[in-house]
């Protein structure tokens, strides 16, 4: 085993469940976009509807085929659309489409007609995130061009939504903006006729912080996998989370190495003293972060150690000091922490980034090991 990625579905489906149970009346969607943010999407789709979600959530058409394809069933959502892209294909897999102006809707009634089949559409609005939505001078005309289809049959509206820029900041200005914006969108797009079967703006910061933003659904992405969307505030457990993914490799060598000498490329780093280096067959190909050279840090023999020298493609150095593991005994990069090992979160602090991105990265190379699974 040179390294993998172990999946806790266990983990999965308690994240779920202590979401319901923080929301109460309204939906759980568990988004599995980007390969469920590193974890593997069909495993941790199946697990999360088992624990009650009722909505899949799916960034690309591909990603909310691919769940089809393995036979997930229930309400599947995807929203980012560039034109040309497999309208048929998607109608015809009974999945709901995300329309945010106009051309989206033309392609969508032309699917409609190619396929014979009524697609199902959530219009979203922009109410102050500035990507993907509607900008509110141009609501009233794609919620009109929308009825319109409706009528003539080629979709039904059946969701209302948008997505918040600062949701993990609660006491940010633009929350409250945003969700009078929408409620303004909501309350227009009624009056002109649509009667959505849901309403929803809240990701996972906006789940755990605000629950005047759950409305009909919520749409969880990092909290299903047991990582805090809010780890200045507080962490997955403080949250009722649980972390799903441990990252470990085996130790592919172990050697003494004197004072002074240069470890990794560059030689940004040089040991103080006589020392053990452990040497980790993992790199930034296998989406350990460059930018945590002389940072990251791992669990080697029960120990925290730090990462020596720049991440190279393949691999990394790791100062064991007077420590000799074996080659092939396990170092754990991340994983609950429970054991003392780093979490995912210790490792964006160290790269300078977020948790999201650290499980996200971990590339194809490191296969996934299912704990759990049913």
């Amino acid at each position: 085993m040179r390294a993998e990625a172990r999946i806790d579905l266990d983990a999965v489906r308690h994240n779920i469940s202590s979401v319901q149970a923080r929301v109460g009346k309204a939906q759980v969607m568990a988004v599995v976009k980007a390969d469920a943010y590193g974890h593997g999407a069909v495993a941790c789709a199946k697990a999360a509807q088992e624990a009650g979600a009722s909505w899949l959530g799916a960034a690309l058409p591909g990603e909310a085929l691919e769940l089809r394809d393995a036979g997930l069933v229930g309400r599947i959502l995807t929203w980012l659309w560039v034109p040309g892209d497999p309208f048929d294909e998607v109608i015809e897999a009974d999945v709901d489409v995300s329309v945010s102006a106009s051309w989206a809707l033309r392609e969508v009634e032309a699917s409609a007609r190619r396929t014979g089949r009524t697609a199902r559409i959530h219009l979203k609005a922009d109410t102050g995130l500035g990507r993907n939505g509607c900008q509110p001078h141009d609501w009233e005309a794609l919620v009109e061009a929308a009825l319109k289809a409706q009528a003539d049959g080629l979709v039904q509206v059946v969701g209302l939504w948008s997505h918040f820029a600062c949701a993990d900041e609660p006491e940010h200005p633009s929350v409250r903006i945003q969700l009078a914006a929408f409620h303004e969108a909501v309350a227009l797009a009624e009056q002109w006729g649509v009667t959505p079967e849901v309403r929803h703006m809240a990701n996972s910061p906006a789940t755990l912080l605000l629950p005047e933003s759950h409305f009909d659904l919520v749409r969880c992405g990092l909290a299903t996998y047991g990582v805090s969307p809010i780890p200045d505030l507080a962490t997955p457990a403080e949250l009722g989370l649980r972390p799903v993914m441990t990252l470990v490799a085996s130790l592919a060598g172990v050697k003494q190495v004197p004072a002074g000498h240069g470890v990794s490329y560059g030689h940004t780093w040089y040991t103080e003293r006589d020392t053990n280096l452990g040497l980790v067959p993992v790199g930034y190909a296998d989406g350990v972060p460059r930018h945590a050279g002389n940072a990251g840090p791992v669990l080697v023999g029960g120990h925290r150690r730090t990462v020596v020298g720049r991440v190279a493609m393949d691999q990394v150095v790791v100062d064991l000091g007077d420590d000799t593991p074996l080659p092939g005994d396990e170092v754990v990069l991340f994983g609950p922490g429970d054991r003392g090992e780093p979490t995912a979160e210790d490792w964006a602090r160290a790269a300078g980034t977020i948790a999201y991105e650290i499980v996200t990265r971990i590339g194809s190379r490191v296969p996934r090991v299912y704990l759990g699974a049913r």
